[in-house]
């Protein structure tokens, strides 16, 4: 019925989405949703999501905190408001999300299941059953407080939740999908995998089903006091010797700094993306091109999102390179450039628009840029990391960079001390020169 599929270890992050960037994660999270079902069908879109690199990396792309956790909430919180309107028309259905909204998960999806007509009693039951295995079977230290559901018209499904562990300041994600296996509570998951934190309880292991059926026939004979009797009676006996590792599932631990260090990138990948977008990319589809404002930064933009519509999994390894695509909402690895932001969104629409008309020519243009990346990076060199930082923080207020500390001013980036200051007051500042809706994309050429 279900079976892990990887995790994640983050390190913690509290704060939220500003509503700018919200919604842009909203629009861009949804028509890069539709672009992924009409190429590859709506069973690689859970696939992927199930991936915990991809899922990352997705996050990134869309200017969340490349490395945090809270690319998780934002991810779900973007994809459950921007597929509620196609819903009808993809069938697809994200439910759930953090705190309240993940206990209200079984409500939403017997509601979902009584309009659609998959069994929403039953989706209902798996949904409290692997908010279970992560949070009881397995007791890894980690207090779940997030869980999405995301399920489509056929029944089949994705869960991504995240629980906490606050002594170590880390968040870790389990992806889950529905598949072939036929037990929740017996080796529902491939591995179990992390950073090592100490002794776990894994009660869903195969060799644990004795231990399982103790525990019923314990409660059973003896009772809840006596139980507790001889529990605190076994307290002190030397550990059993650690089980056989099991098999390596796909884990991704990302590292506590902020800023994205070359360690962090592949630069061969990223110099491929931004050779393709100068030399390939304008010449090999011009329709592209004719989409109002749209200069060589967001064709760079571009085709690092292409990549995250049909790179394979081995191609998210590194998911700081993505966030080279549209910055983050903390100014790392530099401030969201909106201007740049918003007509990839535009670019994406049209294309995905007159797919649906028949007109593929758009979205295979966006395809033949992924591809003529991955050639260029055998050949292609480009600017150091630190040095294509610098020119994208020299040209942000250029490209309307913004972040949760306001519009970026012209000139040099502010200092840390700049970052006490509201943005209300640097919005009236930046909107008293220019109008930024009303700018034209620089050319970098």
């Amino acid at each position: 019925m279900a079976r892990r599929t990887g995790g994640a270890d983050l390190p913690l992050h509290h704060g939220r989405v500003p509503a700018w960037l919200g919604q842009r994660m909203a629009r861009l999270g949804a028509v890069m949703a539709e672009a992924i079902i009409h190429h590859y069908g709506r069973d690689e879109f859970l696939a992927r999501l199930a991936h915990p690199f991809w899922f990352q990396s997705f996050g990134a792309v869309m200017g969340m905190d490349w490395h945090s956790s809270g690319i998780t909430t934002s991810v779900i919180g973007a994809l459950k408001r921007g597929l509620a309107p196609l819903a009808g028309e993809i069938g697809l259905h994200v439910c759930g999300g953090r705190g309240r909204h993940s206990r209200a998960t079984p409500a939403e999806l017997v509601a979902i299941g009584g309009r659609v007509g998959f069994d929403g009693e039953g989706l209902a039951r798996a949904s409290r059953l692997v908010a279970k295995v992560d949070s009881a079977a397995v007791q890894d230290g980690f207090d779940l407080y997030l869980h999405g559901f995301i399920v489509a018209d056929d029944g089949q499904w994705v869960v991504v939740q995240q629980g906490m562990n606050g002594d170590s300041r880390l968040a870790r994600r389990y992806h889950w999908q529905s598949a072939g296996l036929a037990s929740f509570v017996e080796a529902p998951h491939a591995a179990i995998d992390g950073r090592n934190q100490g002794r776990i309880v894994n009660l869903t292991d195969r060799r644990a089903a004795a231990a399982r059926g103790g525990q019923l026939d314990l409660l059973r004979d003896l009772g809840p006091d006596r139980l507790v009797r001889e529990v605190a009676r076994l307290e002190g006996k030397p550990e059993e010797p650690a089980a056989p590792a099991q098999a390596t599932l796909p884990h991704l631990v990302l590292p506590g700094h902020h800023e994205v260090r070359p360690s962090d990138v592949m630069l061969r990948r990223l110099h491929g993306a931004l050779a393709a977008a100068a030399e390939a990319g304008p010449a090999d589809f011009p329709e592209l091109l004719l989409v109002p404002g749209v200069g060589a930064r967001t064709v760079r933009a571009l085709a690092l999102v292409a990549e995250v519509l049909h790179g394979a999994p081995c191609r998210f390894a590194d998911p700081a390179r993505f966030s080279l695509a549209h910055g983050g909402k903390d100014r790392h690895p530099y401030p969201v450039p909106t201007l740049v932001y918003d007509r990839t969104i535009a670019v994406l629409k049209a294309a995905v628009a007159q797919a649906k008309l028949g007109q593929d020519e758009r979205l295979d243009a966006i395809r033949r840029l992924d591809r003529q990346a991955r050639r260029l990076e055998r050949t292609a060199t480009g600017p150091s990391l630190p040095d294509f930082i610098a020119e994208e923080d020299r040209r942000s207020a250029e490209y309307g960079g913004r972040s949760v500390f306001g519009w970026e001013a012209s000139g040099d980036r502010p200092s840390a001390a700049d970052t006490a200051e509201s943005e209300q007051p640097l919005r009236r500042k930046r909107e008293s020169g220019r109008a930024i809706g009303r700018q034209r994309e620089p050319s970098t050429s």
